[in-house]
């Protein structure tokens, strides 16, 4: 890949750009995860994001330009990664380089994603890093895809 991929501690101004991420509909079409409105999304990162001591959150650059974050949290017994990118960064192999990058960071296995199951290339992706088809899951009308990252 050309372009210079890497991950990097987040900061408070990434949270503005990471506010439009999730508010861009195309985002929302995808994920079908429905945008918090700005304060409560300030909220949930200050204190749930980056104020939880067991999250590992990183801001994806490429070339030095925020593209977007990753992260791995738990849900009770369960550790998920999850991963936003802006839509100029698609389709350029940016999330496969971030994800792989994170991979190395984040060392629990199983590691688990449930994307939704209509997010064909979000899908693509996990599996190019490795991760396996387990099972579906619905929130709400909407079925997601369960993958596991399994050591070794």
């Amino acid at each position: 890949m050309s372009e210079n991929v890497r991950l990097r501690p987040v900061v408070e101004s990434d949270l503005e750009l990471f506010l439009e991420h999730e508010h861009d509909p195309e985002n929302v079409r995808r994920s079908t995860f429905t945008p918090r409105e700005r304060e409560v999304f300030m909220r949930h990162w200050r204190t749930r994001v980056l104020g939880d001591p067991t999250a590992l959150v990183r801001a994806v650059t490429v070339d030095g330009e925020v593209a977007g974050n990753i992260g791995s949290w738990w849900d009770k017994d369960r550790r998920f990664v999850g991963y936003v990118l802006g839509r100029p960064f698609w389709g350029r192999g940016v999330g496969t380089e971030a994800l792989t990058l994170f991979l190395a960071l984040e060392q629990v296995r199983p590691l688990y994603a449930d994307p939704f199951g209509g997010n064909t290339a979000s899908v693509r992706l996990l599996e190019r890093c490795g991760f396996r088809r387990v099972d579906t899951v619905r929130y709400g009308e909407h079925e997601h895809v369960l993958l596991a990252l399994s050591a070794g």
